[in-house]
């Protein structure tokens, strides 16, 4: 793996940090491990994240999926992905971006828009505590 990239959106802001197989901090957990597999890692950094998006730099429909994932109040962790570790995601079709909510894929913009519209989004989101339910 050459290194994956670690978006964090806050509003328009976003800031990139490049991370080196070399590179392990053990107070991180999107840390890397020399011996960790581009798969073992990726399947780590699913488990470890309420809401994650993987996906190609400079992806229009990701940045979508941002901001529509912000408008609830959700703020995913996204991982830029070169073309070799996009063949890396446990995907049939191994499309980028692609969203796992909870460690399930729930597939790419038009599936989140679709969960979105039809009412599932916003409670599976609290179900995975990345969204606090205020009406309770």
């Amino acid at each position: 793996m050459q290194g994956i990239g670690i978006g964090c959106c806050s509003n328009d802001v976003v800031g990139q940090l490049e991370l080196s197989p070399t590179m392990s901090n053990s107070s991180s957990s999107l840390s890397m491990e020399l011996d960790e597999s581009p798969e073992s890692r990726i399947q780590r950094l699913i488990s470890e994240h309420p809401v994650i998006i993987f996906t190609r730099s400079s992806c229009c429909m990701c940045h979508v999926m941002k901001k529509l994932l912000a408008t609830i109040g959700v703020h995913p962790t996204v991982i830029e992905l070169d073309d070799h570790e996009i063949a890396s995601l446990p995907l049939p079709d191994t499309t980028a971006p692609a969203a796992f909510i909870g460690g399930t894929c729930i597939g790419g913009l038009e599936s989140l828009v679709a969960l979105h519209v039809s009412g599932h989004l916003i409670p599976k989101l609290v179900q995975v505590g990345a969204l606090w339910n205020l009406g309770e």
